[in-house]
This record gives structure tokens, sequence and C-alpha cells, in this order.
């Protein structure tokens, strides 16, 4: 399983494949992988293809006896090898080399403090991004459980929510990662609804809807399954549903908006997306199998987040998917069933690597996706490191896009990961591989 060499002393020896070259064949466009540990470098990673002359000229300064290369990844052969010439004044040479190396310990430091810097700028952006939605989780969670008693006051405080949630979301929609990851809450109904919120409210500013529209579909996407509270919850926790045990689950859409009507204060719209999440463009849904444009726009567009969230987040998790995967099996296996335009829409607003994704870098390395890639660079997210050797609060975030040496070579299933992988990587996702995912 491939990991960062830094962890694993095997790695600072020749691979499979590699040769051995020293710095006066590098040049740009040479791979070149460098046998020592992470931390003990200014570059972003170990393994990489040179960008210029100004990274040639660092690793040589480093006087490594002896550097790697794949030649599989470089875009240009090494140099020929070259002898090194006896220096004429030994003196000066040595104080030329010493004045060298602290030019290339100040360098390495800057480029530390750098690299930390920018780390610690997105690690802060999601612990307050996770602050806000545990606190959210907690009022939608109040909420659910009260809207029986108090449906004017529960809707009132998601409303509210979804207010605050659609200021951060359009300030900052690395955001999103946190409520498409994290399943850390006691209370599932409230994740779900949050997710089922968060994946409405992407759709939506993709669709570029007003912020007041945006306000409308929030709201309903956290009350799609109000209907739910009235099923035993064995019920809801089954994933493999008896036809009796799922026509009491079908009545979730039909009781959950006869309840949303006693709060008297909730639009047509939102009501429309709580009785018509489960319609299918196709006529294949419930309650009423509409079909096509019958279906109300909100309800079609909770739809395509409310199964997305399912396929991530199942009851079931071994036998959750990937953001990748998800949206995968929506496009080719279960187009028919979705609106097809707001479904394109849906996987541009999630972009190519769906924050949450666990990736493979092109230098080996074990990531996940944890924020968006800016505009006209969708290939070059942000991915945190797989690293066990550096810990989880302290976690190597790499903007694949402020460097672009490496890149990601291809998305991993999640079962095909270890569960330490898992757990560090995504730590608010139950994980338990025991039965294989069906």
């Amino acid at each position: 399983m491939a990991h960062d060499m830094s962890s694993d002393p095997d790695k600072l020896t020749r691979q499979a494949g590699e040769l051995c070259i020293d710095a006066s064949q590098l040049r740009p466009g040479v791979h070149v992988r460098l046998p020592v540990p992470w931390m003990d470098h200014h570059f972003m990673f170990s393994s990489f293809v040179i960008a210029d002359e100004e990274q040639a000229r660092l690793i040589a300064a480093m006087k490594l006896p002896q550097l790697f290369c794949d030649p599989a990844r470089c875009k240009v052969p090494p140099l020929p090898r070259q002898e090194t010439a006896a220096p004429a004044d030994p003196a000066a040479d040595g104080k030329a080399e010493q004045d060298e190396l602290a030019a290339l310990e100040a360098a390495r430091e800057e480029a530390r403090e750098r690299r930390t810097r920018m780390m610690d700028a997105l690690r802060e952006r999601l612990v307050k991004a996770e602050q806000h939605y545990r606190g959210a989780a907690r009022t939608v969670s109040r909420a659910i459980r009260g809207f029986a008693t108090n449906p004017r006051q529960s809707v009132a405080d998601l409303a509210a929510v979804c207010e605050k949630s659609t200021a951060a979301l359009l300030a900052d929609p690395d955001t999103a990662f946190v409520l498409i990851a994290d399943k850390g809450h006691d209370d599932g109904h409230a994740a779900h609804a949050l997710s089922v919120m968060t994946l409405s409210l992407l759709l939506g500013k993709q669709a570029q809807l007003p912020e007041q529209a945006l306000g409308v579909l929030g709201t309903a996407a956290l009350l799609h399954d109000i209907g739910k509270r009235l099923i035993s919850p064995s019920i809801l926790r089954n994933s493999e549903r008896n036809r009796h045990e799922e026509a009491i689950f079908r009545t979730h859409c039909r009781s959950g908006h006869d309840e949303a009507m006693r709060a008297g204060s909730l639009s047509k719209p939102m009501l429309e997306a709580i009785l018509h999440h489960h319609e299918r463009i196709d006529g294949s849904g419930f309650p009423e199998r509409l079909s096509g444009n019958a279906i109300p726009l909100a309800a079609r567009m909770v739809a395509i987040a409310d199964r997305f969230d399912s396929l991530v987040n199942p009851i079931d998790y071994r036998r959750a998917l990937g953001p990748a995967e998800a949206l995968s099996t929506m496009w080719t296996r279960e187009q028919r069933g979705f609106d097809t335009s707001f479904l394109q829409l849906f996987v541009r607003a999630m972009g190519i690597y769906p924050p949450g994704s666990i990736v493979q870098l092109s230098d080996g390395r074990i990531g996940a996706v944890v924020g968006s890639a800016p505009v006209g660079k969708p290939l070059l997210p942000k991915v945190m490191i797989y690293a066990p050797e550096v810990p989880h609060r302290e976690a190597i975030i790499a903007d694949l896009a402020t460097q672009e040496v490496v890149t990601i070579e291809r998305v991993l299933r999640l079962q095909d990961r270890s569960v330490e992988e898992v757990r560090y990587l995504l730590p608010q996702r139950k994980v338990n591989w025991s039965c294989p995912a069906q």
C-alpha cells in the first residue's frame, strides 16, 4: 500500500524501475525522488518532476550522495553524468560551499514557514467550518425533535441555520467538505438533513439561484425527511426492508408534508420538496409517480442531493461509496431518474475530485481531497496527505494548484484502503471493512 517514504526506511533505497543519478544530471522535466524524510527538505513532496532551474539548483545544493529517478515519469531524460573536478583552491571552495549551504538552509526555512502558514490557514478554515456545522447539527436535532410540539419555532430555527450556512458556503465553498464527509454526529437524521441542505445549496449556487431562493431550497432540504420521525427506527435503519416495511417507509413523504402544513409558515416550493423528493423523472418514484416537469423544481434538486448523500453515507456504511464513485453511479446508472440539466450542474459543482474523495497522487502518496480546485484548474484541488508519522491535527495539506508538480493519478475506493488510512484522512466517517461492500 503506497504511502509517504519518510515513514518507511525501505523507501530511502532505490525502488524497482528507478535509476540512481546525481545532481549533475538534473534539469527541468526530470523526475527526482529525494532519499531523505519529508521534513528534512523544503519541497512540498519528496518525489516530483523538476519544474525549473531553480529547483534543480536547490536540489544540487543539498549535496545528497545520490538521487533516484523514475524514467517513466520523466518528461525529458536526465543529463549525462558529469565528473566533478578537484577544486583549485580548497579553502575558497570550502567557504563557497558554506555560503551555499547557509543560503540553502535559509531558503529551506523560508519554504517551511510558507508551507506551514498555508496549511495552518486551511486547517483554521476547516476547523471554523466544522464548529459552525457542529452547532448547526445541535440546532437541527433540537428542531426536529421539537417539531411535533412547536412546529413554527422549529421552522424558524431551521431557517436560521440555513441562512447562516448559505452565507458560510457563499463565502468559502471549501466548508462543504465538512458536511460531505462528516458523519460523526450522534443524530443521524440531523446529519443527513445538514448534508442534503449543503449539497442542495451547492447545486443551487451552481444553478445561479438568487440568495432568497437558496434560502427556500436549503430550508426545504432540512425538512425533506421530517416525516421519518413518525416511523419506527427499526424500519429506518433496515437497509433490506420487506414489502410491508417499504410501504411504511414510503409514507414519510406524505406524512412529512402533512406535518409541515401544520407549521403554517412554509412556502409552496418547500412543501412540494418534502412531498416529492423521492419522485423520479422517469416516473419510477413515489408517492405519486410523477414524471418529467410535473415534478416541482425544488423537489428535483433536493432529490439529487438526497440520493448522493444516501450513496456516500448509506444505512450500512460498509456499502459506502466515495464521492467520485457516487457521482459516477448517479450519472452512468441512475441518470434517467433525475433532471439531467440539474445533475450536470451538480457534477460540475462537486468537481472532478469531490471533497472527501480518497486519491493517489502521482508521487505515490495517498490523500483525501479537503478543498475545491480553483477556477481554471479543476484537476488540482487541496489534498490532505496520509502521513502517519505526522499527528492528524498537524496533517500535511497540499494545495496542488500552487505547485502543479504533483497531480492526482486516480481516485481510490474506500473499501480498498486500510482502516488506519481512512480514520486518519476522514476521522468522522464510520469505518468497518469486516464485510465487503455489495
